[in-house]
């Protein structure tokens, strides 16, 4: 029979280290505007909608998910929260997305697709449906396209590469970052012969790219 155990464990010496990031709260201008976005565009699952509460103040706030690798849905890898319309802090408009840090606050939201060919297909999508890529860069641990919601916050579309592509050298992977076009065939294009860092010689990008 379970019960609680109710013992306090003794402090450790050193911050336990998290699994990883569970989910993301995004504040929004127009709750159906970034619910069409994020579901018709980004491809996540609408799971659940906070509900209102009787004598209680709750925010106007839907929850969504992607899918794991059996196909299915968590409780949500992302929530919006619709700004409510008097308050001003949410009245102007947004700004545009720029990886250069210009003030405090969140710069992108990082989204993984599953494999190569699902994410070279997404890219497909966001082109015909008109999406602007404002960034395309080949990274030493993934491949990415950064575009922009609604509200103007940062969004990079990856897959990731395998991990004996970057583990020996995370740091020298990190560091990598072939840049290439944003518009036309080769921004929907992907090169396969990926640099291996194994903490020896670092990489370089292609001549015709430049880090960043």
């Amino acid at each position: 029979m379970p019960t609680n155990d109710a013992r306090v464990p003794a402090p450790p010496a050193h911050a336990q280290p998290p699994r990883g990031i569970n989910h993301l709260v995004l504040n929004v201008r127009d709750l159906e505007v970034s619910h069409r976005f994020w579901t018709e565009i980004m491809g996540f699952r609408c799971v659940a909608e906070l509900k209102p509460v009787p004598g209680r103040t709750r925010p106007k706030m839907r929850f969504y998910s992607g899918l794991d690798a059996h196909g299915d849905v968590t409780h949500h890898d992302l929530a919006l929260a619709e700004v409510p319309a008097g308050d001003v802090r949410g009245a102007a408009g947004p700004e545009p997305w720029d990886l250069m840090p210009r003030r405090v606050g969140l710069n992108h939201v990082a989204i993984t697709w599953p494999d190569r060919e699902s994410w070279l297909r997404q890219l497909a999508f966001l082109r015909r449906q008109g999406v602007p890529f404002l960034r395309r860069v080949n990274h030493g641990m993934t491949h990415s396209v950064y575009i922009a919601d609604p509200d103007g916050h940062g969004i990079e579309v990856l897959y990731e590469l395998p991990r004996e592509v970057w583990a020996g050298d995370i740091d020298g992977a990190q560091n990598f970052a072939e840049l290439l076009p944003t518009d036309g065939d080769e921004a929907l294009g992907d090169r396969t012969d990926n640099p291996v860092f194994d903490g020896r010689r670092a990489p370089s990008p292609p001549a015709r790219a430049s880090a960043g």
